[in-house]
């Protein structure tokens, strides 16, 4: 589950793709729209928050608007019938190889 790392409590308004920066601090921008000339979007700094991030966790704005981090997910864990069909595979390759060598 993700922590709340600053209380900040920002609205979001829609239209407006809302992120933290590398200063740490949140940004907004206006969002792409259909049918629209792709033009240099216009950034805009909502708050100052200053946040250090630290490697290996995702930073985010919640719903409350306040600045959250959640671990990142890293591999996958592989599930039951993946395994099975692996060790599957591989006694099938060892019979054939033994097939061969007689």
């Amino acid at each position: 589950m993700a922590q709340k790392v600053a209380k900040v409590g920002i609205k979001k308004e829609p239209g407006w793709l809302y992120y933290i920066g590398k200063d740490g601090d949140i940004w907004r921008a206006e969002m792409a729209r259909a049918g629209r000339k792709k033009v240099r979007v216009k950034r805009q700094k909502v708050a100052k928050v200053g946040i250090k991030k630290e490697p290996g966790y995702l930073y985010f704005i919640d719903k409350n608007g306040d600045v959250a981090r959640a671990v990142m997910a890293r591999g996958r864990k592989k599930s039951k019938k993946a395994k099975k069909k692996k060790t599957a595979k591989k006694k099938a390759k060892a019979k054939k190889s033994k097939k061969k060598k007689r």
